[in-house]
């Protein structure tokens, strides 16, 4: 006997209806609701273009998740999908239509998981997406007359010509439509083009924004009324942001002026948890006014590539929007020549939360870890470490590692390589990186059980690649 399980009837069913798209979009108006789920991810899959339009104007759920079944973006089915939202506004009645939201965010939906095996359970499933739509949108759950499309976004300089397309489709019908982007991704874009897509999209449903820009001042401070009005953002994202010099001969106020325009939209966001910044020097000796203006506390703070002053440091420790971190990343930001004192003090406070700890590229050296070591210890959160590119010697990373005994929920944990290890010119000796990281190793486990602990050289001048010691040394190229 065969082992192959024949086809259910449902599945004969729309394998018929498929081969014949005529016929399938002639009975919408009989077919079962608990068909259109399968059959219309079928016919996605498939690309039958005017099936997919049909479906769309008569779809029987209060939301479309079409945007989990778009792994790859395709022009003529994102045109039938819009199409089908057309019909859908022209058409005076349908039996059947519901729709309420289109969702286009390429992320997982349970819809399409509900819907696969049940075959029993239509008025379980259907109540079960109605919840949902009123959960996550409950001041729109009412308004049925107008179709809520919800997508994300990243717009570049040069638009994609879908993209392009979309977006000429959704300025035409912002009266029509109710439009909602969750998250936004600028790159390189002028001012009053942000301008023009936020009149189509309520920045106040903006929950995550990247800014990818070269900017003046005075563009950045152009910008600032159109940030503040995203007062619902959870996440920010300034990565990178360059001022470029103006060609205009600007005084120091007038620079001041427009950097605290831009910094005092903070005030604004009630739910702000997530801030990083890349490349934001325009802030140096301004961090202190940034913490200030944030109306929540943060979960995460990640500085990248900042020329951090004393005065920005020293805010760490007193101001209050940080004292409930669980990751905090400083990332090549120089602390070599600072007191830390502050940075020891904002770690106390965290000592219960943090999670994640990033500190590499840092410039620090033996004091600045001594003076953190009381600090450190006291991490009992702590997942993940990173010190690379840090110049330690070997006595300090073995105080280090003696103090690691309360880090027990620790994965990941990344060193710097002894300063040892290095020769007068700068260059690794091999034989001394595999004897001194092993004894750290060692130390390290006599202590408590490392789950990945490695230790690293500076990146080579000539290969690119780091020298690691991870249960045993692996060389860079060069050293092969």
């Amino acid at each position: 006997m065969s082992g192959h399980t024949p086809p259910t009837l449902e599945k004969l069913a729309r394998q018929t209806l498929l081969r014949n798209e005529a016929m399938a979009i002639s009975c919408l108006g009989e077919l079962p609701t608990i068909l259109f789920p399968a059959l219309f991810k079928e016919a996605f899959e498939g690309r039958h273009i005017n099936l997919i339009k049909e479906m769309v104007a008569a779809w029987p759920f209060p939301c479309l998740p079409v945007g989990a079944l778009m792994k790859t973006p395709n022009g003529e089915t994102m045109k039938a999908l819009l199409d089908g939202v057309d019909m859908r506004l022209t058409r005076t009645f349908h039996p059947k239509t519901k729709l309420q939201v289109l969702d286009l965010r390429n992320e997982h939906h349970n819809f399409w998981n509900i819907w696969t095996g049940a075959e029993d359970s239509s008025h379980s499933a259907e109540n079960l997406e109605e919840k949902q739509v009123a959960k996550v949108f409950p001041r729109y759950a009412l308004r049925r007359q107008r179709v809520k499309v919800i997508v994300e976004l990243s717009i570049f300089s040069c638009l994609e010509e879908q993209q392009a397309c979309f977006l000429k489709w959704a300025q035409e019908r912002k009266g029509s439509l109710h439009f909602c982007c969750t998250k936004m991704t600028i790159w390189d874009l002028p001012v009053h083009v942000i301008r023009e897509i936020l009149k189509v999209f309520d920045p106040q449903h903006i929950t995550e924004f990247e800014l990818h820009n070269e900017w003046t001042l005075l563009e950045l401070a152009h910008f600032a009324p159109y940030f503040g009005q995203m007062r619902h953002l959870r996440k920010v994202s300034l990565a990178p942001l360059k001022i470029i010099s103006s060609n205009r001969n600007e005084t120091g106020d007038r620079e001041a002026t427009c950097i605290k325009k831009f910094i005092s939209q903070f005030s604004k966001f009630n739910c702000l948890q997530h801030l990083s910044m890349f490349y934001c020097h325009f802030l140096r000796d301004h961090m202190n006014q940034v913490l200030r203006y944030l109306m929540t506390p943060l979960e995460t703070l990640s500085v990248t590539c900042y020329i951090i002053s004393q005065n920005d440091l020293d805010s760490f420790s007193c101001s209050q929007s940080l004292f409930h971190l669980k990751h905090l990343e400083l990332i090549g930001v120089l602390l070599y020549g600072l007191d830390v004192m502050p940075l020891r003090g904002l770690l106390e406070k965290v000592a219960d939360t943090l999670e994640t700890l990033n500190l590499q590229w840092c410039g620090m050296k033996d004091p600045q870890l001594y003076a953190l070591l009381p600090a450190l210890r006291n991490c009992s959160q702590l997942t993940t470490v990173k010190f690379y590119s840090n110049k330690f010697s070997m006595p300090i990373l073995k105080d280090l590692l003696q103090h690691t005994a309360n880090w027990s929920q620790v994965n990941v944990e990344q060193y710097p390589a002894p300063l040892e290890c290095y020769d007068d010119s700068s260059q690794v000796s091999v034989a001394r990186f595999s004897q001194l990281c092993r004894e750290l190793t060692d130390t390290h486990r006599a202590i408590r059980q490392p789950k990945n602990i490695s230790f690293a050289t500076e990146i080579c001048y000539t290969c690119g690649k780091r020298c690691v010691y991870h249960n045993g040394p692996r060389l860079c190229c060069c050293w092969q």
